[in-house]
């Protein structure tokens, strides 16, 4: 039987999205979205989400926290990627805020600095100043850092070459 016209019981439906929620921290949408494929209907998914948040399997918080560390150490995002990502998925601006407070301001900058030192050794078969330092620029604008990093780490990168 297919999941989508499967019928689920409150109790069935409960159970469900208590493991979907122990696997993995979870945000309200992804929560709503999943208990929509199931076919349940907005009393059930209300109750349902009410029973997820009092029992600590929802946390909206702790959602925003473990999503910014996540996506800081593994995919070395900046903030403004992490912030936007957040806000796709409807998290508060305080949520998102008390998720960005989580990152070590020091190993930021040395996470920023390694990133775009890699990157810039990367490029190194692009003879163009120029496009070397734009695609540079691009990447880490992509990846979410702070536009006036990007440019001075830019800038001196391509100073330091120019000089060599």
């Amino acid at each position: 039987m297919n999941l989508r016209n499967r019928a689920y019981s409150l109790e069935e439906a409960i159970k469900s999205l208590e493991h979907y929620c122990s696997y993995q921290e979870r945000c309200h949408m992804e929560v709503s979205e999943k208990l929509r494929s199931m076919n349940m209907i907005p009393q059930a998914i209300d109750r349902i989400m009410v029973h997820l948040i009092e029992h600590g399997y929802l946390n909206e918080t702790r959602f925003a926290i473990v999503f910014t560390r996540g996506k800081f150490n593994n995919k070395k995002w900046g903030k403004n990627r992490i912030k936007s990502e957040l806000s796709k998925r409807n998290i508060s601006n305080f949520n998102i805020k008390t998720g960005l407070e989580e990152l070590n301001p020091q190993e930021y900058l040395i996470v920023f600095h390694q990133l775009a030192e890699k990157r810039w050794t990367a490029l190194s078969s692009e003879s163009n100043l120029l496009k070397k330092k734009q695609k540079l620029v691009d990447y880490l604008l992509y990846r979410g850092w702070e536009h006036q990093l990007v440019y001075d780490k830019a800038f001196e990168l391509a100073k330091s070459e120019s000089r060599e």
